[in-house]
């Protein structure tokens, strides 16, 4: 397999996918390079702790970028196989109701969430007051639980039936997860489930203004887009000339954005109708665009 045959099975998955093969690919390439490292006797924790967020403030001003990183990041197998396995499910719930851009801006701003309240947190409570100077946040579930409490938001009565338990209504179970958080903030993993409850309060009222027609994804949304343009190939038209021969050319910037807003206009239309209306209210035209851009997205 080579980077092309890569590339093409990542662009073909949809937007959850996209999110488990990132946490992946990442996990797998910080393990090799810290396999290298330990090979010439460097310490490793140079690498992750780079990557990391810090609850210092001062710390976090020479690497910003952890607000980001980290919720990419894991620390062992059994962290990202969790996180991933939720993730999926979680989502794949949450997709019956919001669009696979949203599912994504939930992603982050439900980690933006956890790191706010992590940074408050350690940085306010005396309780922390010498574990801040050393403290480090990594993991993708304070995203994850965002996108598991915005799914029970809009869909609390969807069952799930869990191995030695039954069915469970996801409700009840987004609730038993934000409990145990909330019990665990003095624990050793205490800047973790400030992480968890940031993102369950994002994803509760990211869900509840959603139910009310508003959409607070979109600059983030905007953000992801405009980043992706920038590597995206645009298509080329043919243009006629003479009535007889015909040349191709690349699409300009206007003709490109102006397609692309309007086939954005026609999903979030569709969207709306699903939400007044139910899927069932689609005619068949309208639900086989919205399973071919679920696919490109």
């Amino acid at each position: 397999m080579n980077w092309n045959d890569i590339k093409a099975f990542y662009l073909r998955g949809t937007s959850l996918m996209r999110l488990i093969y990132i946490n992946v690919g990442l996990f797998v390439l910080v393990k090799l390079i810290s396999l290298f490292l330990i090979l010439f006797n460097i310490n490793t924790a140079l690498l992750t702790t780079y990557l990391e967020l810090p609850s210092n403030l001062t710390t976090l001003l020479y690497q910003p970028w952890g607000v980001i990183t980290y919720m990419f990041l894991h620390a062992d197998v059994m962290h990202i196989f969790f996180n991933m396995i939720s993730l999926y499910w979680f989502g794949r719930i949450a997709l019956e109701r919001i669009s696979q851009k949203q599912l994504v801006a939930l992603y982050i701003l439900g980690g933006l969430s956890g790191a706010a309240l992590y940074l408050l947190a350690y940085n306010i409570f005396p309780y922390f007051s010498v574990a801040v100077h050393n403290s480090y946040l990594l993991g993708a579930s304070g995203a994850v639980v965002a996108i598991c409490v915005a799914a029970a938001t809009l869909q609390p009565n969807y069952s799930l039936r869990l191995m030695f338990i039954g069915e469970v209504k996801l409700l009840w179970l987004a609730i038993g997860m934000v409990a145990i958080s909330v019990f665990g903030i003095t624990g050793n993993n205490a800047g973790g489930e400030f992480a968890h409850i940031g993102g369950a309060i994002l994803g509760y009222f990211y869900a509840k203004a959603w139910m009310r027609g508003k959409d607070y994804s979109r600059p983030v949304t905007s953000v992801i887009n405009w980043f992706t343009d920038l590597f995206k190939h645009k298509p080329k038209i043919k243009v006629k000339q003479g009535g007889t021969q015909t040349a191709t050319r690349m699409k300009t910037d206007a003709e490109y954005n102006r397609e692309k807003r309007a086939n954005e206009a026609a999903i979030d239309a569709i969207l709306d109708k699903i939400k007044q209306r139910g899927y069932e209210s689609l005619t068949a035209e309208e639900k086989r665009e919205l399973f071919d851009r679920s696919k490109r997205n």
